[in-house]
């Protein structure tokens, strides 16, 4: 089990989600994020497969890679106000991606994930890649990390605009997701509150959330 295995195989269901029809017939209705159309999320999550594509063509990068737990901490969007420039900027680039309509984005993204499922057989996930839009390098298994949260967590948010309940994943995409969000849900919060909420329901904190 690889993050590269998890990857396509969350990215095969994003894109088999973004082309259901009832995804299309609700393209212009709010989705369950505030502030956003069920077209600008659906844009969203295929842009997290447009991304990898985009960075899969760039040259490997010379500059280290930071830990992926610190890309996070370092991300401008988490624990930001709705209505900051972060926020704003990720909504108005999901609209950007939802205005060309489901068919020709679903298009687009079945092409990126068959040419990736080629590059990422010839990777070991060790290469290093600059993320223009951070500023930063990662390794390209944390990259990969990343998209899968997203890739995840979004199809949960789709689905919940549709009324849908949360898609069941593969381990291989479930398990790097759950292993990260637990990471990060230990940093913001703690061990003992991770501990508590996951084995003693009498002491549990009110929340874990990570984002």
């Amino acid at each position: 089990m690889t993050v590269i295995t998890g990857y396509l195989s969350a990215a095969e269901q994003a894109v088999a989600l973004v082309a259901h029809p009832d995804v299309a017939a609700a393209w212009q209705q709010p989705s369950a994020l505030p502030e956003m159309t069920v077209g600008a999320l659906a844009g969203h999550l295929a842009y997290q497969i447009l991304s990898v594509s985009a960075l899969l063509a760039a040259p490997e990068s010379a500059e280290p890679p930071i830990p992926l737990l610190d890309h996070y901490e370092r991300a401008a969007w988490i624990g930001a106000p709705l209505d900051s420039e972060a926020n704003a900027g990720i909504r108005a680039h999901a609209e950007q991606h939802g205005t060309e309509g489901p068919a020709p984005l679903v298009v687009r993204a079945r092409a990126a994930l068959a040419e990736q499922h080629g590059e990422l057989a010839k990777r070991t996930g060790a290469e290093v890649l600059f993320l223009p839009q951070t500023g930063w390098a990662l390794r390209l298994e944390d990259f990969l990390a990343t998209r899968l949260v997203e890739l995840v967590v979004h199809q949960d948010d789709l689905a919940a605009s549709l009324g849908w309940a949360t898609p069941e994943f593969a381990d291989d995409a479930y398990d790097p997701v759950l292993a990260l969000l637990s990471r990060l849900a230990t940093r913001r919060h703690g061990q003992g509150a991770m501990l508590r909420a996951l084995t003693r329901a009498e002491r549990a904190p009110g929340a874990i959330n990570v984002f």
